[in-house]
């Protein structure tokens, strides 16, 4: 594989302003972001990363840390759903091409980098295809770890930020292996490594932790809010292997688990299953207008479409430094081209279980629509760690009180 700086494209949304930046690093930016709006980004720099938007320079810099986001997958795109779609600092419009600030966006707190990761997902790629058949877990971690070391060389002026890893989904297992990978690494003592990466902590939503957990959280979860019926409960429970003793079926049939795994689809019908309360996208997402008055607080259930046809417009990706090979496929939110996955842990129990002792801060949390890593599934993990409650369970009241 060719050197991760040229390979593992990355975006980060910082509170630099560019007459910090140094000519070498300057010679990465960008400063106009392609959209019939003529968004201005104050300090845009790229290099295998893109640093997107300054807000509050008026703030002393040494406030802000800086958080790491990995998306969902294996095999996704942190650019397309954590920069694009979800937290970074713009949306992209129903037209395809221009864009909008998005209000909450996690760069009025912090300075936050996002990685397409492995080589093969969205803008990243190696020179060698025979990667693409190699691809996994520990790999993934290496190269992330490869990458921020090398990021931190480049952009010395972070190397004594606190660091948090970030994510969602499938970050439930690349979060805790990139950490162990950086602790390690730290215990070690390298002499190169010595005061770049200050991991503080890390946070995940919506995680996968734990096959057998995840799994009986996600059917106690679309059995609980009424997707599918009691039989087809029983039946997942007695032939999947996922009930109390007295439920389960000793001969436990995989031909059966996935006769009753089948019936949920049917049972539940055409539902987003990653926000069972919201609107599906029409096949024709062209008519845009009128959809987005049935987005379900605010999310328009078409955005990928829009932000799928914006990374594919030729001059955003010359904007962004991207896709400078010619790569012979379109920029995707999931790879198409990563033919295998060699290493699929099953559990990330015994990682957590290491993490802890060494005094990282650790957030896993999810919300309440998501039905495939449903809160379920995030509090039987949580309860099969064994650990002991410090506070007992309350409200949560943000600054308004509310």
């Amino acid at each position: 594989m060719g050197s991760q700086g040229s390979l593992l494209q990355s975006i980060s949304s910082s509170m630099l302003g560019t007459s910090r930046l140094t000519n070498s690093i300057k010679e990465d930016s960008f400063i106009i972001l392609p959209s019939r709006c003529k968004t201005h980004l104050p300090n845009l720099y790229y290099f295998g990363s893109m640093e997107v938007l300054s807000l509050s320079l008026s703030l002393s810099l040494s406030l802000f840390f800086i958080s790491f986001f990995l998306a969902t997958g294996p095999g996704c795109s942190s650019l397309g759903f954590g920069a694009m779609l979800e937290i970074g600092p713009f949306g992209v419009k129903p037209d395809g091409k221009t864009l909008y600030h998005r209000l909450n966006s996690w760069n009025k707190v912090a300075n936050t980098l996002f990685i397409e990761s492995p080589a093969g997902v969205g803008f990243s790629y190696s020179n060698s295809t025979s990667d693409y058949d190699s691809s996994g877990d520990k790999r993934t971690a290496k190269d992330s770890y490869t990458f921020l070391v090398n990021w931190f060389k480049r952009f010395p002026h972070y190397k004594n930020r606190d660091f948090y890893i970030a994510g969602e989904s499938y970050a439930g297992f690349y979060i805790p292996e990139l950490a162990d990978i950086i602790i390690i690494q730290q215990n070690m003592q390298q002499q190169d490594f010595s005061g770049y990466i200050q991991l503080k902590g890390v946070m995940v939503m919506e995680l996968i932790m734990n096959d057998v957990t995840d799994q009986k959280g996600m059917y106690d979860y679309i059995w609980t809010h009424a997707l599918i019926s009691d039989e087809t409960h029983k039946g997942l429970m007695k032939h999947c292997g996922y009930g109390d003793s007295d439920e389960k079926d000793k001969s436990t049939s995989k031909f059966k688990c996935n006769e009753f795994e089948d019936e949920i689809g049917k049972e539940a019908g055409d539902i987003d299953f990653y926000n069972i309360y919201a609107p599906i996208c029409p096949e024709d997402s062209s008519n845009a207008s009128i959809k987005t008055n049935k987005t379900n607080q605010g999310l328009d259930p078409c955005a990928e479409d829009y932000i799928y046809a914006y990374l594919n417009l030729p001059q955003v990706q010359e904007a962004l430094h991207a896709n400078i090979t010619g790569l012979p496929y379109p920029w995707n939110f999931c790879s198409e081209i990563i033919s295998s996955w060699v290493d699929n842990p099953t559990t990330m129990f015994p990682v957590y279980k290491r993490l802890i002792p060494n005094g990282l801060r650790i957030l896993l949390y999810s919300g309440d629509m998501d039905a495939v890593v449903p809160v379920t599934s995030t509090r039987y993990s949580i309860d099969a760690l064994n650990l002991k409650a410090k506070e007992p369970w309350k409200p949560w009241i943000d600054n308004n009180g509310e």
